[in-house]
């Protein structure tokens, strides 16, 4: 399959220059007003911010846990602009980079503190969340199909409430319902042919995102669609909401405590299935990684290749999968994701530059738009690879 450009930050204007000069310096302050840092922390934070735009890419001090995998990963970026190495790369790189500042990794008082989880916590407290979770109580009475329906479409959506996007975009205003590519029949259809064996879900974000992903998963229990779910988090803080096994715990105790008794009994069926195995909580070193999925290491690949089905969440599990890349975004989907070891759903609201599986009618519509559609956050895509 032929390769695309690879993208990059280094371009006045575009949305990954954007990310590193506007949503950045928005995520610090926050960070920074977030935790009483002392002046050691400050001050390592604000350098990152400025190193970040206007220096070079260093490796990290071989003291840090993972300075090797890192300083392995690294390869030719070492010594470049941070603009000049891929975009996937040096976003990841910035998360790594910023646990380090706060001391996340060092002995201290900070080790191991999550420097997002303010935003975290806030959000899942929420009174918005209790609405949501309230909408529970009003699906038990559809069809079976219309309740799988409305969970998918939840578990799609929600997506959106992502942390890290909301900085510059905003929270606010109706979602818009534009589905500009929709496999869910064939999810459905591969989803019944799990039924007995192990799906795999790696999550994004925490919150109100990873709510309807519990949801989901509690369903496909339920309803016999798996035997088994696998939910992948990450393993450390990253790109200020995704989803680590506390993110899980806290997710899965909200729901057993939630004014709606539906949500109630969700969160207990998910507490009993982590407690019999049927749902698993993994994690991986590569889930933080600065790499796509074709790089995928070989124990992971054969845990996932194991699968039935792997549903990928969220802007950066798709980014991973097909290429960060300007992809003609009427390339085929599959073409892009037929590395994937098992057959794998990207469930997806567009948040970034790339994209591909979509016609090209709905190109033409959406350019002649003249708006940023594909980082918006205001579209989105089921689309499906089924591995022969």
């Amino acid at each position: 399959m032929p390769n695309a450009p690879v993208i990059r930050s280094d371009v006045p204007g575009s949305f990954p220059w954007a990310v590193f000069h506007e949503r950045h310096p928005v995520l610090v302050r926050r960070v920074l007003d977030a935790l009483p840092y002392g002046p050691a922390e400050r001050a390592a934070i604000e350098a990152l911010l400025v190193e970040s735009t206007t220096g070079l890419l260093e490796p990290p001090e071989e003291d840090t846990p993972d300075a090797a995998r890192w300083r392995e990963w690294g390869g030719p970026v070492w010594g470049r602009p941070w603009g000049e190495a891929p975009f996937l790369w040096a976003e990841s790189y910035f998360y790594r980079r910023l646990l380090d500042a706060t001391g996340y990794f060092r002995p201290g008082a900070w080790q191991g503190i999550d420097p997002f989880a303010p935003f975290k916590n806030a959000e899942l407290a929420g009174a918005a969340v209790d609405e949501e979770l309230a909408a529970l109580d009003r699906l038990d009475g559809l069809p079976p199909s219309r309740r799988a329906e409305a969970l998918l479409s939840s578990a799609l959506w929600g997506n959106r409430a992502d942390l890290g996007f909301q900085l510059t975009a905003g929270a606010g205003g109706p979602v818009s319902s534009d589905l500009l590519a929709d496999d869910s029949a064939l999810l459905r259809s591969e989803l019944e042919r799990a039924g007995g064996g192990l799906v795999c879900l790696v999550a994004d974000n925490a919150g109100r995102e990873l709510l309807p992903d519990l949801v989901l998963i509690d369903h496909l229990l339920t309803e016999g669609r798996a035997a088994e779910v696998a939910l992948y988090v990450k393993p450390q803080p990253y790109y200020v909401s995704d989803a680590t096994t506390a993110d899980v715990l806290a997710s899965v105790e909200r729901l057993r405590t939630a004014p709606s008794p539906a949500a109630g009994a969700v969160g207990e069926r998910l507490w009993r299935a982590l407690n019999l195995g049927t749902l698993v909580i993994r994690t991986h070193p590569f889930f933080c990684a600065p790499l796509p999925y074709h790089d995928l290491p070989a124990g992971l690949r054969a845990e996932l290749g194991g699968a039935a089905l792997t549903i990928l969440k969220g802007d950066l599990n798709y980014r991973r999968l097909v290429g960060d890349r300007l992809w003609p975004p009427t390339t085929p989907f599959a073409e892009t994701a037929e590395h994937f070891p098992s057959s794998v759903a990207a469930l997806r609201t567009l948040k970034s530059d790339v994209v591909v599986g979509l016609d090209a009618a709905t190109v033409a519509r959406l350019d002649g738009t003249g708006t940023g559609w594909r980082v918006s956050g205001r579209h989105a895509v089921i689309q499906v690879r089924v591995r022969p």
